[in-house]
C-alpha cells in the first residue's frame, strides 16, 4: 500500500519505511521557527537541563508579532530573545525589521519540500505550499526540540480537496479557503492532514497556495499541503541555490476522503463575526458600514495581495471615515511594492502603511477596534476580541474585496466600486 506525502515526510524523518495513520512516532525534525515565543521556550529549555541547542543552524528566530516592542515588558522579550540566540549560536535570526514569520522564513531559503518543521505558531502550516510537513507547536514541545531536535508525533490521515475547473472573476484561493470552511467547518479536519489539488490550485501562483495552507488549521488541520510542482521549484530554486528534490502521493496512496470541488460554484466569499467558518457569499452582507479595513498578515500580506487592492481602487480614496491599515507581510515585499508603485498609490489613497508585522491582525500594537467598530480584514481570524474590543465585529475577506470596501465605506466587491 503507498503513501501519502505527509505519510513520506513522516516516514522519512521518523527513520522508517512506512507509516500509517494512527501511528506514533518519532520524528527528527528539519526546521524549527520561533517568534516571540522562543523566550518562553528558552526558559523551559534550561529548566528541562539544556544547556546548548542540539543544532543552531536548524533553528530559525523572529521578532514579528510585537515588532518594534510597544510596551517595556515586550521590550525585555525582545531583549531575552536576542541574547539566547547570540549566546546559542543562532544564525538564522530576523529581528524587528524582516517581517512576518510565515513569509519571512520560505524567503530566507528555510523551506524545502520533503522537510519537518515545527514552529511556536498555528499558522506554521502555511509552509505546507512547498511541500513540506509543517505543524505548529506549544513553547514546552519547541524546548524539547530544542534539546535533541526530536519530536513525537501521530500520523494523521490525509484528506484530500480536489478542486477543479475556473474560478470566476476577483474569485482567489482566500475565497477558496472561505468556501471550504463555510461548507465543512472548523473542526472538520481536526488533526487530519489536509491536502489542496486539482487544476485549479495547480493554477495558482505559490502565494496563493500559501493562502490555502495557511488557512488549513482554521479547519483543525495538523498540516497543509500542497504536491509541489515547476512553479514551486522556480520559487525556491534562487532562495536555496539550487532546486530541490520533491516527494509526492504514491500513486496507490490511501486517501481519509477525497472530496472533488467544482471552482465555479465558488463565489467571493465573506466570513462574519466570529469565526472563520461563519463564511457566506458576499452579498448576503454586503452593504455593512465598516470603520477599518485592513490589508495585510501571513495570509494575504504578499505582493499579489497589495496588486490587487491598488487595481481594484484604481485611484480612488478610501472612504471617509474609514481607517484603512496596510502592512506588507516582510521587508521583501514592501521594497517590492515600492518598486512597484502600490505603496505610493495605497498612501495617496489615504491608507496608513505600517511596518512589516503581524501587528494589527492580533490586536497588537496597532490597528486595535473600539466598541462597536467593525472591520473587514485579509487575515485569518475574526474571533471575538481578537483585534480589540470584545463588542468590535471582524469580517474576513479577499484584499480585493477588502480594497472595495475601503473605497466604498461598507463592505462591497470589487465590481461594485468599478467606475466610481
Amino acid at each position: 500500500m503507498g503513501m501519502t506525502i505527509s505519510e513520506k515526510i513522516l516516514a522519512r524523518a521518523a527513520g522508517l519505511p512506512s507509516v500509517r495513520p494512527g501511528e506514533i512516532v518519532e520524528c527528527a525534525v528539519d526546521l524549527a521557527m520561533t517568534h516571540e515565543g522562543t523566550a518562553a521556550a528558552a526558559q523551559k529549555f534550561f529548566a528541562m537541563g539544556g544547556a546548548r541547542v542540539w543544532e543552531p543552524g536548524r533553528i530559525a528566530s523572529l521578532l514579528d508579532h510585537w515588532a518594534p516592542a510597544h510596551t517595556e515588558r515586550i521590550a525585555g522579550v525582545h531583549s531575552l530573545i536576542r541574547s539566547f540566540v547570540a549566546a546559542q549560536g543562532i544564525k538564522n535570526f530576523y529581528d524587528i525589521r524582516e517581517g512576518i514569520c510565515h513569509q519571512v522564513i520560505p524567503e530566507k531559503g528555510h523551506v524545502r519540500p520533503g522537510w519537518l518543521i515545527v514552529g511556536t505558531d498555528s499558522h506554521t502550516t502555511t509552509y505546507g505550499a512547498f511541500g513540506a510537513f509543517a505543524t505548529g507547536v506549544g513553547v514546552t514541545d519547541m524546548a524539547a526540540v530544542f534539546l535533541d531536535g526530536r519530536i513525537w508525533l501521530k500520523v494523521p490521515p490525509t484528506i484530500r480537496f480536489v478542486i477543479e475547473g475556473d474560478l470566476g472573476p476577483h474569485v482567489t484561493s482566500k475565497d477558496v479557503m472561505l468556501y471550504l470552511l463555510g461548507r465543512f467547518g472548523t473542526e472538520y479536519a481536526t488533526y487530519k492532514a489536509v491536502e489542496f489539488a486539482g487544476g485549479t490550485v495547480r493554477a495558482m501562483s505559490v502565494s496563493s497556495r500559501m493562502t490555502l495552507t495557511n488557512m488549513a488549521v482554521e479547519m483543525g488541520a495538523k498540516a497543509g499541503i500542497v504536491a509541489p510542482d515547476d512553479k514551486t521549484l522556480d520559487w525556491l530554486e534562487p532562495r536555496l541555490g539550487f532546486r530541490p528534490e520533491v516527494m509526492n502521493n504514491d500513486t496507490d496512496a490511501v486517501f481519509e476522503l477525497e472530496i472533488v470541488i467544482n471552482a465555479g460554484e465558488i463565489g467571493i466569499q465573506v466570513a462574519c463575526p466570529h469565526s472563520p467558518g461563519n463564511s457566506v457569499p458576499l452579498h448576503q452582507v454586503a452593504g455593512r458600514p465598516i470603520n477599518q479595513a485592513f490589508l495585510g498578515s501571513c495570509t494575504n500580506g504578499r505582493l499579489e495581495d497589495l496588486a490587487a487592492a491598488v487595481a481594484v481602487m484604481g485611484g480612488r480614496p478610501v472612504a471617509p471615515g474609514v481607517r484603512m491599515i496596510v502592512i506588507p507581510a516582510s521587508r521583501e515585499v514592501y521594497r517590492e511594492a515600492m518598486g512597484m508603485g502600490y505603496i505610493q498609490a495605497l498612501s495617496e489613497a489615504g491608507a496608513v502603511i505600517c511596518n512589516p508585522t503581524c501587528g494589527a491582525c492580533i490586536g497588537a500594537q496597532m490597528g486595535l477596534l473600539a466598541p462597536g467598530e467593525v472591520c473587514i480584514a485579509s487575515s485569518n481570524r475574526n474571533f471575538k476580541g481578537r483585534m480589540g474590543s470584545q463588542d468590535a465585529e471582524v469580517y474576513l475577506a479577499s484584499p480585493a474585496v477588502v480594497a472595495a470596501s475601503a473605497v466604498a465605506g461598507l463592505i462591497a466587491g470589487p465590481e461594485e466600486v468599478a467606475g466610481k
